[in-house]
C-alpha cells in the first residue's frame, strides 16, 4: 500500500511540474551551478546496506536551501550460488591451479578440509527513495543531509515498466541477448528471491514489499578559489562524508573523502559543454553499533566518476541538459579468492550467469548512464537510465526521477 501511494504521488508530480513550468512568466537567462546530476547509485543488493558517495560536480556553493526528491528502479538478478574457500593453503594453492569453472564441486568435509561457506540469490526490483536537504553553512561551504529508504519489489506492470522481468526479456528475445541469456524466464518471472548467508553464518533476506531505512547521509563540500577559476572555467571541490546506516542487517557508521573537477566551455550562443571528473573512498563499517552482515570483506571502497553534458538555453529563462555519466567502484570482496574459491550453482539449467552472484563480488562494478535535465531558477527535473554493460545484473537496469526545488524563491 505504501508503495502504490507513493507511485501515485510521483505519477501527479510527474503532471503538475509541466503545467507549473508553461505558466510560469518569462524569467531572465541564468547560468546553472555546473552539473547537477540526480543521486545515482546503484541499487546494489550489498549497496543498498551501507552508505555510497555521490561525486558533486557543481561549480559553487549553493546561495540558498535546496531541498531534492529522489526516485529509482533497479532490476537486480543472480541465481543461486554456493561458494566454499578453503582454510588450507596447501588446499588453496592445488585449487589456484585449476581455472575456477573447473575446479571440483565435491562436498568439503570440515574436519578434512576446513572452509568458509556463504551463499546468495538475489531476484528482485528494487526501489528506492531519497530525500536531501542541501543548505550553504559558510563561504564557500555547503552542507548535505539526505535520507535513503528502500522497497523491495516483483517488478511488475505497470509500476516498473522499464524495470521489470518482462521488459527485459522482451528485449532479449527480439533484439539483443538471445531466449533467456541469464534464466529470468528459467527461475519465474516477476518473482521475489532475496536472501544472503555471510561466512559467518548470518542470513539477511527480505521479501515482497518489505520497505527499510537505509540511513542518513552527512555530506560536506568545500570549493576553494583559485586564480585560474574563471580566466579558465576549470573548479574544484572536495568532500568530507560521514554515513549512519540505520538497517538491521548493517547497524554502522561509514566514512570517506572525495575529491572532483569540473571544466566549462561556453560557446557563444550560451549554451555550454561540461566536463567532469571526481574520485571517492570511503572506509565502511568504522563503528558497528552490533552484530552486522558480511557485505564484503574490503574495508574500503573507491570510486571514480566522469561526466559530460550538454546544456542548451532557451529565451524564456529555462534550459535543457543532455549528460553521460560512467561510474566504476571497487570490489565488495578481495580479489585473492577467486584463486581458490569453488562455486556451485545451476550452471547446467541457464545458457549464462549461474554464477555472477558471488563472481561478481570480486571485480570492480561499473555503469553508464543516459541523463535529461530541464531546469530553470526555482526547480529542476531530472530523468536517467543506467544500464549495467558488464553484465553483473545489480542492477542491469536502473531508472530514476529527481525534482529539485530551493525552499525559498527570488
Amino acid at each position: 500500500m505504501l508503495f502504490l501511494r507513493m507511485q501515485k504521488i510521483l505519477r501527479s508530480l510527474l503532471l503538475v511540474i509541466p503545467i507549473i513550468a508553461i505558466s510560469q512568466s518569462k524569467d531572465s537567462l541564468f547560468i546553472k551551478n555546473g552539473i547537477d546530476n540526480p543521486n545515482m547509485q546503484t541499487t546494489h543488493h550489498f549497496g543498498i546496506f551501507s552508505s555510497r558517495i555521490q561525486q558533486n560536480f557543481k561549480r559553487e556553493s549553493l546561495n540558498k536551501t535546496r531541498i531534492s526528491f529522489n526516485y529509482a528502479s533497479g532490476n537486480n538478478f543472480q541465481p543461486f550460488v554456493e561458494t566454499h574457500l578453503p582454510r588450507d593453503p596447501a588446499v588453496r594453492e592445488e585449487l589456484s591451479q585449476v581455472i575456477w569453472f573447473q575446479r571440483r564441486f565435491d562436498f568439503i568435509d570440515q574436519e578434512t578440509t576446513p572452509a568458509d561457506y556463504y551463499n546468495i540469490v538475489i531476484d528482485a526490483v528494487i526501489k528506492e527513495f531519497r530525500i536531501d536537504l542541501t543548505f550553504p553553512i559558510a563561504k564557500k561551504h555547503e552542507l548535505g543531509i539526505n535520507l535513503r529508504s528502500y522497497l523491495i519489489t516483483d517488478g511488475s506492470y505497470p509500476f516498473s515498466f522499464f524495470t521489470s522481468d518482462e521488459t527485459i526479456e522482451w528485449f532479449h528475445s527480439n533484439i539483443a541477448g538471445g531466449e533467456d541469456p541469464f534464466g529470468r524466464r528459467f527461475y519465474g518471472l516477476n518473482e521475489v528471491n532475496f536472501s544472503y548467508t555471510d561466512r559467518n553464518g548470518n542470513t539477511l533476506r527480505l521479501d515482497k514489499n518489505d520497505f527499510f531505512i537505509g540511513g542518513l547521509e552527512i555530506n560536506h563540500h568545500y570549493y576553494p578559489t583559485f586564480e585560474f577559476n574563471k580566466t579558465r572555467n576549470l573548479y574544484f571541490n572536495f568532500g568530507s562524508h560521514i554515513g549512519i546506516n540505520m538497517s538491521k542487517f548493517n547497524p554502522s557508521v561509514d566514512i570517506g573523502i572525495s575529491a572532483n573537477a569540473l571544466k566549462q566551455i561556453k560557446f557563444k550562443n550560451k549554451n555550454e559543454l561540461d566536463i567532469a571528473a571526481g574520485a571517492s573512498l570511503l572506509r565502511k563499517n568504522i563503528i558497528d553499533f552490533d552484530e552486522v552482515i558480511d557485505l564484503g570483506n574490503n574495508s574500503f571502497i573507491a570510486s571514480l566518476e566522469a561526466d559530460v553534458e550538454y546544456t542548451k538555453y532557451t529565451q524564456k529563462g529555462n534550459y535543457n541538459a543532455f549528460g553521460l555519466n560512467y561510474q566504476i567502484q571497487s570490489r565488495y570482496n578481495k580479489k585473492e579468492e577467486t584463486e581458490y574459491y569453488r562455486l556451485l550453482g545451476d550452471f547446467s539449467a541457464i545458457n549464462a550467469g549461474w554464477h555472477n552472484g558471488v563472481t561478481r563480488l570480486y571485480v570492480p562494478l561499473s555503469n553508464w548512464s543516459i541523463i535529461y535535465t530541464y531546469g530553470r531558477k526555482n526547480f529542476k527535473l531530472s530523468l536517467y537510465v543506467k544500464q549495467d554493460f558488464s553484465v553483473n545484473n545489480a542492477p542491469d537496469i536502473q531508472t530514476g526521477i529527481n525534482i529539485s526545488a530551493p525552499l525559498t524563491k527570488d
